[in-house]
């Protein structure tokens, strides 16, 4: 009977230790724990959570397990990932974690309540997570660009790229719209196509090109240019910012238009010449020379202008004296008023012209001539 007693009291021992060390030993190689800190948020439609789940093996040996998530809606899009690729197992040494990152995209299209899914790791592990949607669907449209400031003279073209995102639950007709300063231009191009509508499907996007172009007389500053989108039910809007920093235009000639003059060998003229700024900046030290034929003198008054301001004037006056010994013919002097910025060129044309009294001096030899020939004709002619 003791015998019995003893065999039982040690079956019973081993059974218990059997299952305690099974437990135990159970324990030790899957004991997987899933972690993170925000198991509940509240946000509103079309929104990304953004969430980091550390899997934790408190076991002592390594573990690989399935990674899912479960029981989130079929519309809503879900990522998965580590080190920039998507995870689909993953294995974990013993007493130690890894770090996934996990983003939920929740529809526009969406009613308002709570929904719960689940993160799991193989069988053993899971974590509840819930996202309350605040409100049903949503009413909102977006404008964005990433470069709304540009830099250029009146001459450049100024391209905005926007991107216009209809957030709302239905498919939206918009029109699109700019107010542009007074001499500005604004051509709204969806889709590469000037238009001055669009349409965007439900929580869909259009990529919209805004051309914009100055006024050629523009001056330096920066200007505002707000444009906007309008459907039935929503709308948005953003400016642009365009800085002119200004243009260098200079403008040389006669008050006639009419570039040459006649003169004889020796002499000297006087031109009135005319140097307009016609950009947007004020020009300085405006310098005056002149590539004239050789021997010939050329002389300015004033022979630097100090300053001209945008579409001013200023009088300039040029005296051109010709070499003595200058021959008859055509004889081109290039004038050239000219800035560090920006320079101009006027081709002046003098004709030279035999001189007065050299053509009456042709004209009596010519008439001796005749009389002398006259003479011997009447005295000889009879013999």
């Amino acid at each position: 009977m003791k015998n019995l007693k003893f065999y039982f009291s040690s079956f019973v021992m081993l059974f218990f230790t059997s299952m305690v060390t099974n437990g135990v030993f159970a324990n030790s190689l899957d004991s997987i724990e899933i972690y993170t800190p925000y198991t509940k948020v509240s946000v509103s439609p079309g929104k990304t959570v953004s969430y980091k789940l550390d899997i934790i093996n408190n076991g002592t040996q390594t573990v690989n397990k399935n990674i899912v998530i479960s029981n989130i809606p079929r519309s809503w899009d879900y990522t998965l990932t580590a080190g920039g690729q998507n995870i689909e197992k993953l294995a974990i040494l013993p007493d130690n974690k890894k770090t996934l990152d996990l983003k939920v995209e929740i529809p526009f299209k969406v009613r308002k309540g709570n929904y719960t899914f689940y993160a799991k790791a193989g069988d053993s592990a899971s974590l509840p997570i819930t996202i309350n949607v605040s409100s049903a669907g949503s009413n909102e449209t977006e404008l964005s660009c990433d470069q709304r400031n540009m830099e250029g003279t009146s001459k450049s073209n100024f391209s905005f790229q926007a991107v216009l995102k209809n957030k709302t639950a239905s498919k939206q007709q918009y029109a699109l719209m700019a107010s542009a300063p007074r001499g500005w231009t604004v051509a709204i191009k969806p889709n590469s196509r000037q238009a001055t509508s669009t349409e965007v499907e439900a929580n869909g996007t259009k990529n919209i090109s805004y051309d914009i172009k100055a006024p050629s007389a523009v001056k330096a500053g920066t200007y505002k240019i707000p444009v906007k989108v309008v459907s039935g039910s929503t709308s948005a809007s953003l400016e642009f910012e365009v800085v002119i920093t200004g243009t260098y235009e200079l403008e040389f000639g006669t008050p006639s238009g009419l570039q040459s003059t006649k003169m004889t060998a020796g002499d000297e003229k006087r031109v009135e010449l005319i140097v307009d700024n016609k950009g947007t900046t004020e020009l300085e030290n405006i310098e005056l020379s002149a590539n004239k034929p050789q021997n010939w003198e050329v002389a300015f008054e004033p022979e630097k202008i100090t300053k001209l301001a945008p579409g001013k004037s200023e009088t300039v006056y040029v005296t051109i004296k010709a070499d003595k010994k200058a021959i008859p013919g055509d004889y081109v002097s290039k004038i050239t008023a000219k800035t560090p910025e920006v320079s101009e060129t006027l081709s002046f044309r003098v004709m030279v012209k035999t001189p007065m009294f050299m053509g009456w001096l042709g004209v009596i030899i010519i008439l001796l001539a005749l009389g002398g020939v006259a003479f011997l004709f009447k005295k000889y002619g009879r013999r």
